[in-house]
């Protein structure tokens, strides 16, 4: 690799990770309201589910969009994106999940892969749809 190529690899390396990290404390946010939402206040929970997912996402778009991508302005057009982005994603977790599941893979290792599809495609739709950026451009 040249050392032209090596500052890009990085910057692509501290933006997914920055971006798993989001997740994961997105994860926490979303079963902590959960929790909060059904067992505290005893909202429905198909109800409470939804508003945790979307707690979750706004949480995940707003450190995503300073944190991961560097924006320092906030756009409604650029949360709706992600909002659809997000859905995709869960799209290809169910399908995918689905799919291992149907033809004999063990529950837990088919989420598991399911879940990076997921990954993959959020990141990607993300970087390159909802933050429209290059593949190792900017943060």
């Amino acid at each position: 690799m040249s050392a032209a190529e090596r500052p890009t690899r990085g910057l692509l390396t501290s933006r997914v990770l920055r971006f798993a990290v989001v997740g994961g404390v997105g994860t926490v946010v979303n079963t902590a309201a959960l929790y909060l939402l059904h067992r505290l206040l005893g909202v429905p929970l198909v109800a409470a589910s939804v508003l945790a997912v979307e707690l979750a996402v706004v949480h995940n778009y707003l450190v995503n969009n300073r944190w991961t991508f560097g924006m320092r302005v906030l756009s409604v057009r650029r949360f709706g994106k992600f909002n659809v982005s997000m859905l995709a994603g869960l799209a290809v977790n169910v399908l995918v999940l689905w799919a291992l599941v149907h033809v004999g893979a063990h529950l837990v290792v088919a989420n598991v892969v399911a879940i990076g599809a997921a990954f993959g495609v959020n990141y990607t739709s993300s970087t390159l749809w909802v933050w429209d950026r290059k593949w190792g451009s900017g943060r």
